[in-house]
This record gives structure tokens, sequence and C-alpha cells, in this order.
């Protein structure tokens, strides 16, 4: 089995924090323009460089996004950018446009290339173009089985490596190539912009009945007919490794911090028992369905990953209400307020390499040792008596339903 990357989103220095402390090799962001995900926090360039020191600090791959289709305006910014990744100490860029790719050789010599999943890879043979223009790797399109990926692997150059979407949103669009957003709204999904309309609940609208509004069913009653499930493939890492994947990635630059943190974990959790060759602990596997997700599915991996046509929500049953910032060894925890709860209800705290723990929030006390059983500002720091010592950044959650 091949060594196997395990590579997280980080939209912000909150979640690019969280990733690389729950377990993360690498993590992918952006910068303010030229990423595919413009609504998600991104780094100025100062918080670029701040970012890559942290990656070499803790011995992780930084890979940064310049995956949108410029226009011709926007070319003549991409050398100023080049020279600032190159200079930052980025490990890749991830680009789909072959334009780019020539002007990274040329203002980014030492960045390595990655292929996005927007160029569509689905063969061998464009796997190993891309490889003779000087790519180091391609991230495959996310319509690809296994047994196409195993093939890909068996026939690309031997030193090509390859990256696959593991975890996360999934686009009704052929590899997110979509001008839906563009038509409906304006916002270009091919340069970072989408509205999702492909979310959408639809309906029928006669020419000369304008109000009358006729729903448009796909299966009993479900009007949500472009909507796609979420991607999970945490019980199948082995056959990954078997077939000479060299990344997975989760998806998810847009998506919270606890997201980042909690998915990064059980992730990290299933390959290091795929490398001993033992099942994945149940509780890893529960972990996933305890961020922010629509209804999972295996995508193209072992053929059609089907739809969710009832509805487009999230579910989110789990809400974090606060961060560990420091906790002694007898397991007395600085925290950090982020969302309401107080004294007697019930909690879990969870953290790098850490099972949830279940427990009963106790009395807790302000930072001047006042008596306080509910915290009540934003970002407010307290103090708390935990079952036992815990890694900073373990995270207190409860189970709030639709919160």
């Amino acid at each position: 089995m091949s060594k196997l990357e395990l590579l997280a989103p980080a939209g912000d220095m909150e979640r690019l924090n969280m990733a690389l402390a729950y377990g993360a090799d690498a993590v992918y962001l952006a910068g303010e323009q030229f990423g595919m995900r413009s609504f998600a926090g991104n780094f100025d360039d100062t918080e670029l460089g701040k970012a890559a020191a942290l990656c070499r600090e803790r011995g992780a791959s930084l890979h940064v996004t310049c995956n949108t289709m410029p226009r011709n305006d926007e070319v003549a910014a991409l050398p100023r950018w080049l020279e600032l990744l190159e200079h930052s100490g980025v490990h890749a860029i991830i680009l789909a446009d072959v334009g780019v790719l020539e002007l990274v050789k040329k203002y980014a010599p030492s960045v390595k290339v990655h292929i996005s999943t927007q160029a569509s890879v689905v063969n061998y043979a464009a796997a190993k173009a891309w490889y003779d223009l000087g790519a180091s790797r391609v991230i495959l399109a996310r319509e690809l089985s296994i047994m196409e990926i195993a093939e890909i692997r068996l026939r690309a150059p031997h030193d090509l490596e390859l990256e696959v979407f593991a975890h996360g949103a999934m686009c009704v669009s052929y590899s997110g190539r979509c001008l839906l957003s563009n038509y409906m709204t304006g916002r270009d999904a091919n340069r970072g912009a989408c509205a999702q309309p492909c979310r959408y609940q639809y309906a029928l609208v006669e020419e000369k009945r304008p109000g009358e509004y006729f729903p448009v069913f796909e299966e009993g009653e479900a009007t949500y007919i472009m909507n796609s499930r979420d991607l999970c493939m945490i019980d199948h890492i082995e056959e990954l490794m078997q077939v000479g994947v060299n990344s997975i990635k989760i998806e998810g630059r847009a998506k919270s911090a606890y997201y980042a943190a909690i998915v990064t974990g059980a992730y990290r959790q299933a390959i290091n028992a795929a490398y001993r060759g033992e099942p994945l602990d149940p509780t890893w596997r529960e972990e996933v369905e305890k961020v922010s997700h629509r209804h999972y599915s295996t995508g193209f991996f072992f053929g059609q990953p089907g739809q969710y046509t009832e509805d487009s929500r999230y579910v989110r049953d789990w809400q974090v209400v606060a961060v560990v910032e420091h906790c002694t060894p007898e397991g007395l925890a600085t925290l950090s307020l982020r969302n309401k709860f107080q004294m007697g209800d019930a909690v879990e705290v969870v953290g790098p390499d850490l099972r949830p723990i279940a427990f009963s929030v106790p009395c807790m006390q302000t930072m001047d040792g006042e008596a306080l059983e509910e915290p009540r500002h934003p970002q407010m720091k307290f103090q708390m008596k935990l079952p036992q010592a815990v890694p900073e950044l373990s995270l207190l959650r409860a189970c709030r339903p639709h919160s």
C-alpha cells in the first residue's frame, strides 16, 4: 500500500491551526484571489507568510489554490501573486489553466504544480500530458470509479502523484464546471463565487398563469431535483491505498473550524488504522456524523452516488460551545466561549487523538476565581474542571439538533 497524505482545508488561520492540531499532513488554502472559494475567509499576503511558517514548523506541506479560470484582466495580476508564493515557501500550487501553469514555471519555479479537479482528469493520457507539462500531481475528477483510478495509477508515470477527494460536498455539475449560478445570480461558479442554485427547490410555472407554481417531482414527493449527497470515504481508506492513491483530500475551506478539526481527526485515525491493518474504530466513524453535512454517499467510487431530493438542509445536530486554550495535568481547563451553555448541561469534550468524553457540566469559575453557572459573553475566558487532562484546541460540544 502507498503512503497516504491527509490533506485538509483551511479557510482562515483558526481552521489552519485546527487542521494541523488534529493530524493533517498537508493543508490547502487560498489567497484573496484566484481560489475557488471566494467566500471562505482566505489569507491576505501577510497571513499567507504566517501560514507557510506555521506549516514548516509543524512539518506539514502547504498547498495554495490558484484554480480559477482567470480572464484576460486577471492574468496581469498573476506574476506578482506567484512570486509571493515562491518567496513564501509554499510547497505546491493547485491550478487548472495551462496558461497559469506556464506562468508558474516562470515566476514560481521552485513550487510544485498540482492539477486541480477543475481540469477534469479522467484518464491516464490526460494525466501523462499534465506530467509532461511539468505537473507533479493530478487531482482526479470526482466522477471516477476506484477501478478507473487503479488503471490510471497503472498506466500513468510512476512518479506522478494521484490525489482524490475523499470527503465533503459534491457538485451536481461535472467536476464543478457549471454556469447555472452565473445565469441565475451573476456569480461565477468557475471563479469561486457559486451561489449553489442546484440546492434550491424548483417548481414549474406556465407562461399564462404567473404566480401558479406546479411542483417538479423526481421521486415521490421529492422536489430538490438537483441536490447532491456529500461524499464520505472514511470506511474505504484501505481500498484507496491499495489502488495507489497518494493523497486524500477533505473538501471544506468554507466550513467551520469545528468541521476542519473533527473530520481531519477522524480521517487521521482511519489512515492510522489502515496502516496497522486494523478495522476502523466505530468511534471515529461516528465523528463524521457529528459535523454539519448532507446525507452521505461514497460518490462515484463504487457506482452512482444517488441523490437526496427531499430537501437540501444540512444534518446539524452538534454545536461547539467552547474551545480549550489550556489544561493542567489535573484537568483544570481554561476555555473560550463559542455558544451558550450552563452548569448541568450534557456535553462532550473531544480533541486531537482524544476519544469523545461525555460528562455533565460542573460549576465553572471566572478567571478571577468567582463561581460561574453560565458564561455569557462571546469569546469569554473561564475555567472548568474536565474529567481528565486534554490537549489544547480540544472542543466542548453539545447535542443540539437543528441548531
